[in-house]
């Protein structure tokens, strides 16, 4: 099996065919401003601590890199694309002013990793890692997304948990510090290092990713962002586009045809049941409130008739029956009153007779039902 990302792990994760199509299939994902715009300020990061020595770049030299480096793919106009360039000379501005004051170097920058965890190789790029005076280990790894993190998002982040398990793999130290550096705000949001368990349930979790993957488990999941790139792939939006498009169904199979009417037809068909439903729901009230205040049993239309009832609902106590099986072992057969299962145990020949007629005696009403019968009027009767 090829090496396994965060990236290939996280898209499992949220949606196990969009990863087969994209990492087995090799379709291509559409170009986004987001991952340009990201991509383009993380090589600022990386260049301005990839020194041999100290001092780091000038600001100068800084913003020259970045428009050597500037990623134009995936903004929807120019105007997008240069209010974006005009916020990343801001970004980086502030990083070279807040970072030039105490510029330390690097233990590492953009440390590419394989680590082995079980049979299943594991790959990543780290973006900073710092040796602490402590003799610790830093990691830091830069974001640019839109809002802060919180203080949780932190503590369960995945790929700090995997960069902690990569790290304390390759130098042989402790990792007592990680961090997600917010670019936007150029602000770090910082946590100790995981402890056991939880390098230990990142373990589990790719292991298992990995299983499945090898198992060609490959389900389409709905979630947060939806639609991905590829749509027509996908069963829940694939009646979209054009029935040419193939996604691994047997070739000799007939499609059955389904149009966009007979959507609409089911979706109007569904609006009407409900608002009858609800016609149906208050004509039933009106009905028995009538009944009760005029003390009727039936009421009649022309073609049909209706009988009101209250109807006697048996059910068993829960304190009374528990207090009865418990003593005779029975009680965990029957938790939470499950009826099957109350059921069963009275269908059980193993069960004395005693026994189930004592349970059959504590039956009891615990509740009434209103209840409405319609039937059609006898001919005889549609003139009284």
């Amino acid at each position: 099996m090829r090496p396994l990302s965060f990236s290939q792990i996280s898209m499992y994760q949220t949606c196990p065919l969009q990863y087969r199509l994209q990492y087995i299939d090799g379709l291509k994902p559409k170009d986004k401003w987001y991952f340009s715009f990201g991509s383009t300020i993380h090589l600022c990061a990386e260049f301005f601590f990839r020194v041999k020595v100290p001092p780091p770049p000038t600001l100068e030299e800084l913003l020259q890199f970045y428009e050597q480096k500037w990623h134009p793919e995936g903004y929807e106009s120019a105007e997008e694309e240069a209010n974006y360039k005009a916020y990343g000379r801001e970004i980086l501005t502030a990083f070279w002013e807040i970072h030039r004051r105490d510029f330390r170097m690097p233990l590492a920058v953009e440390k590419m990793f394989y680590i082995d965890v079980g049979d299943v190789k594991l790959k990543a790029f780290i973006d900073r890692v710092d040796k602490l005076e402590s003799g610790g280990l830093s990691i830091v790894d830069y974001k640019t997304n839109k809002e802060l993190f919180t203080t949780d998002y932190l503590q369960k982040d995945l790929q700090l948990t995997l960069y902690q398990l990569a790290a304390e793999q390759l130098w042989q130290l402790p990792v007592e510090k990680l961090t997600l550096y917010h670019m936007r705000s150029n602000t770090p949001v910082s946590c100790s290092g995981r402890a056991p368990i939880q390098l230990n349930d990142a373990k589990h979790l790719v292991l298992d990713v990995a299983d499945k993957i090898n198992q060609q488990i490959f389900p389409a999941t709905e979630n947060d962002y939806c639609p991905c790139d590829f749509p027509e792939y996908c069963p829940y939006y694939r009646h979209q586009y054009s029935e040419n498009v193939s996604e691994a169904t047997d070739a000799e199979a007939k499609p059955i045809a389904l149009g966009s009417d007979e959507v609409e037809r089911y979706a109007s068909l569904q609006a009407q049941i409900k608002a009858l439903q609800e016609e149906l729901s208050a004509l039933r009230q009106e009905i028995i409130d009538y009944c009760e205040a005029e003390d009727m049993k039936r009421v009649y239309g022309t073609e049909n008739e209706i009988t009101y009832q209250l109807a006697d609902v048996t059910g068993y106590i829960e304190e009374e029956i528990r207090a009865f099986l418990e003593p005779e072992g029975l009680w965990e057969r029957v938790t939470g009153l499950d009826q099957p299962r109350l059921k069963q145990l009275l269908a059980d020949e193993a069960i004395g007779q005693d026994i189930k007629n004592r349970i059959q005696s504590l039956r009891q009403v615990v509740s009434t039902q209103q209840r409405l019968l319609v039937r059609r009027r006898q001919n005889e009767d549609k003139n009284t």
